[in-house]
């Protein structure tokens, strides 16, 4: 029976959600690589200045079958590229390449994946959806230049949810809200597991600015930053009309971070890529500037606060994902470019 193509660009997809928000600047991309019949390669673009989703399938493909190559020993995009171009040996020539996004022409901090593919000539590239950043974009036409084959648009819906942020935060400010609770809905206490405060903290290394209501900051006395992984403590924006607090609550002694306490929200619009931490109060405030939902679904039912006050807002679910056994479900607002 042969498998239609959506079958292959699905997986692409689906290991690219793994790294949601955590590629930025950079889209999240995935890359499955197929030689008659089988599948050798997914994988994903994980972090920006890393290589892309194609050069981590391409390589993860060859080793496939030649395990104790020394491509191995590769790791930068500049080393596995001028690895496979001396010995690639033919050996993707009978391959289909699946990507969620076209193929990279420009030389950035990596090198451009559509010349690794033109000079490894696969049999086939099958592209999800265009790139919509002007200066990458030219990949489908080196491709066909080459004389390879080029399937364009397969599953491009999907694929264009995955592109949402990126092409929100090209244009102007992405804002998305991170919610914890269980599966009765309970926000009260700590509800998330270690995985998923890793999985924070990650998110809080990437961001450009975290915003948090005042109450919160007061009753909670946060430290905000990310370092369970090691990481970059973001800056702060605390929404409050009160200006004042206890300098000795923690964010506000984390080295190099900038703290602002404001209620205008035309502040926001400095920053390209924000994370709002809270619970429902604040999220019927912000509501009309949220883009996505994050929402971490813990496996319990515990007694404390969930949704007491009437919020009016419409969201579709793009995408559900595990960190360990907590779910993570993508929302996208309803009628918001």
């Amino acid at each position: 029976m042969k498998i239609d193509d959506s079958f292959y660009m699905k997986l692409a997809i689906d290991e690219a959600w793994k790294y949601q928000l955590l590629t930025y600047p950079n889209p999240a991309v995935g890359c499955v690589v197929v030689k008659d019949g089988e599948i050798l390669a997914i994988e994903a673009h994980k972090e920006a200045g890393m290589p892309h989703a194609e050069v981590n399938a391409l390589k993860a493909a060859y080793l496939k079958k030649y395990a104790k190559d020394d491509l191995k020993l590769k790791k930068t995009s500049h080393e596995i590229h001028d690895y496979l171009l001396k010995n690639h040996n033919n050996f993707f020539e009978t391959c289909e390449i699946y990507v969620t996004l076209e193929p990279c022409n420009h030389i950035g901090k990596t090198p451009p994946c559509a010349n690794l593919l033109k000079e490894l000539k696969p049999k086939r590239v099958i592209i999800a959806h265009e790139d919509t950043n002007k200066q990458a974009t030219g990949g489908i036409e080196t491709l066909k230049n080459a004389n390879i084959e080029v399937s364009l648009a397969c599953m491009k819906k999907e694929a264009y949810e995955l592109l949402y942020p990126f092409i929100k935060w090209n244009k102007g400010t992405f804002i998305f809200y991170k919610m914890a609770q269980t599966l009765n809905g309970c926000i009260d206490g700590k509800v998330s597991s270690k995985m998923a405060q890793l999985y924070i903290h990650t998110l809080r290394d990437k961001i450009d600015l975290m915003l948090i209501g005042g109450n919160t900051v007061r009753i909670d006395k946060p430290t905000l930053d990310a370092r369970y992984i090691a990481g970059r403590a973001p800056n702060v924006m605390i929404y409050s009309k009160n200006k004042i607090f206890d300098e000795n609550i923690p964010l506000f002694k984390v080295a190099n971070r900038e703290v602002i306490i404001s209620d205008d929200l035309f502040k926001l619009l400095d920053y390209k890529f924000i994370m709002i931490e809270g619970i429902y109060n604040l999220m019927e405030i912000l509501k009309e500037r949220i883009d996505y939902i994050v929402l971490l679904v813990s496996p319990k039912i515990r007694n404390g606060v969930n949704a007491l006050n009437k919020i009016d807002m419409d969201f579709e679910i793009v995408h559900e994902n595990f960190i360990g056994d907590e779910k993570i479900v993508y929302l996208k607002r309803i009628n918001n470019l």
